[in-house]
């Protein structure tokens, strides 16, 4: 499988994922490829699970489309395998993730890396 600089940003339902978008725009005006957001939600969970989660979606849903994105929900029970397989179709060459809390001992990040060893991963500090 040929992989393209496409790029693809994982966001979670929060305002702050804004720098995770701004880090690849920045990176799609660098190679000259297509932006991909995502943000997967498990089977059975609450989709918006409280009163600030919808303001959260619609804002990062603007900031994507500014960016040159569309923002992609899926809904999935294993988000590693989701996000693998959508960086296939995608061709996804980078892969633009926030950093884990520290107390986490595995994350998605970690399994990403395993399953997709020919991306190229940007983890971004919290701020």
């Amino acid at each position: 499988m040929y992989i393209k600089d496409n790029i693809m940003v994982c966001v979670t339902q929060q305002k702050t994922c804004e720098r995770l978008i701004s880090n690849g725009s920045r990176l799609k005006e660098s190679f000259g490829s297509e932006l991909y957001v995502i943000h997967v939600v498990k089977d059975g969970d609450n989709f918006l699970y409280d009163d600030k989660e919808p303001d959260a979606l619609q804002y990062l849903f603007n900031i994507s489309k500014e960016a040159g994105a569309e923002l992609t929900v899926l809904r999935s029970d294993d988000v590693v395998e989701t996000l693998k397989t959508f960086a296939k179709e995608k061709s996804i060459g980078h892969i633009v993730l926030g950093e884990p809390p520290k107390t986490r001992k595995a994350c998605v990040i970690d399994d990403l890396i395993v399953s997709l060893p020919q991306s190229k991963f940007h983890v971004i500090p919290a701020n």
